[in-house]
């Protein structure tokens, strides 16, 4: 029997190679362009080296005495006399105790990596109903790791929320180097996280890193509910800024947005408000694709490994994330490339089903009407 080998001409092999370079292209393009592109250098002048002194010089005992008029739930003293490489707050709403279990299981149970201080902390403001507070304070109780803000937990409070939270970690935790703002329908692979900051090294200042948004436009209809008027942000984009999904602020970046908090409008989204807070301050947020936004991963092992965030995990799915990524089982380079090839096309597979999703429903309000 005589096997015959198919043998290309060069111009095939060209061919091939241009579909092969260019479905890469198109899959991962788009990270790298927008990692090149959202990075610039920080801006300097004499206001922003006047904050820089402020936050340096930043006096916390008045806070620090009228502990009571900002919080029901202060844990002021989790953060005393240690040195935390990464504190961890989550924003959590207050009758979603299910979730912060699950937390506590899974991601939100480490407590050090490769021998660098963890802190999880759960951020609430106060709930509507008398016996969902009653719950807190027994969930408090139990495991001391609530910080409860004097304000209604609202969707128009998420401003104030981050304010406060913010306030809290240059006040109580002084000493931790990173800060991690994260919603509690994140999944958060932590491992990654912090080997990625360990690899700045040195360059542990001026980090506010996460998934930037960029030429994002302020909501301009009144019926809105994120309505921004002309009067309070008359700019026609909001400056670059991260996606609160998740993001990452350095000690000394919290301490500045501190003192600028007061100049800022906080009739804008509060993931906004941060990024014209860094603005002032005279920050450029880092890109990092490896942050997922409010964007849901579809999952894979190796992919999930990989990345810092994915939104909207089910809890079926965080059990078996967190599980999988401790199990000690390394991916090889090929499992990490064919692994986010996999969660790449699929979550472009869900963006698109949703967006379809969505035009269907809004055609059927229109001529329904």
């Amino acid at each position: 029997m005589q096997v015959t080998v198919c043998r290309l001409r060069t111009h095939q092999w060209c061919f091939i190679l241009f579909n092969v370079i260019l479905f890469h292209a198109l899959l991962f393009g788009a990270d790298f362009v927008e990692e090149y592109f959202l990075h610039a250098l920080p801006y300097v002048n004499m206001k922003v080296l006047e904050i820089k002194d402020k936050a340096r010089k930043l006096n916390t005992e008045p806070l620090r005495s009228n502990l009571s008029k900002y919080y029901i739930l202060s844990q002021s003293e989790v953060c005393k006399g240690k040195n935390i490489f990464l504190l961890s707050l989550i924003f959590s709403s207050p009758g979603n105790e299910t979730r912060r279990n699950l937390i506590r299981k899974t991601w939100g149970n480490v407590t050090s990596i490769r021998g660098h201080p963890i802190l999880t902390l759960f951020a609430l403001g106060m709930p509507i109903l008398v016996t969902t507070q009653q719950e807190i304070d027994r969930e408090s109780h139990k495991n001391n790791d609530i910080i409860e803000g004097i304000f209604l937990d609202s969707a128009e409070n998420q401003t104030l929320k981050l304010i406060t939270m913010t306030q809290w970690a240059v006040t109580f935790c002084p000493n931790a180097l990173f800060i991690l703002k994260v919603e509690e329908e994140m999944f958060v692979n932590l491992p990654g996280l912090v080997d990625y900051l360990l690899n700045l090294k040195e360059h542990l200042e001026d980090i506010y890193v996460g998934r930037v948004i960029h030429q994002d436009t302020p909501n301009r209809d009144p019926n809105s509910q994120e309505f921004v008027p002309l009067s309070e942000y008359p700019e026609k984009y909001y400056p670059d800024y991260c996606s609160g999904g998740g993001f990452i602020m350095s000690q000394d970046v919290a301490r500045m947005m501190y003192v600028v908090f007061k100049e800022v409008p906080m009739i804008v989204p509060a993931d906004v408000f941060v990024g014209i807070c860094a603005k002032s301050t005279g920050l450029i947020p880092i890109h990092s694709s490896r942050f997922s936004g409010k964007r849901h991963i579809r999952y894979n092992r190796c992919c999930y490994k990989f990345i810092f965030t994915s939104s909207e995990t089910t809890d079926a799915e965080m059990l078996l994330a967190w599980k999988e990524i401790n199990d000690g089982k390394e991916c090889t380079l090929f499992e990490t490339y064919s692994g986010l090839i996999s969660c790449k096309l699929l979550t472009y597979l869900d963006s698109f089903k949703r967006f379809h999703i969505g035009t269907v429903k809004n055609n059927a309000l229109y001529f329904g009407d």
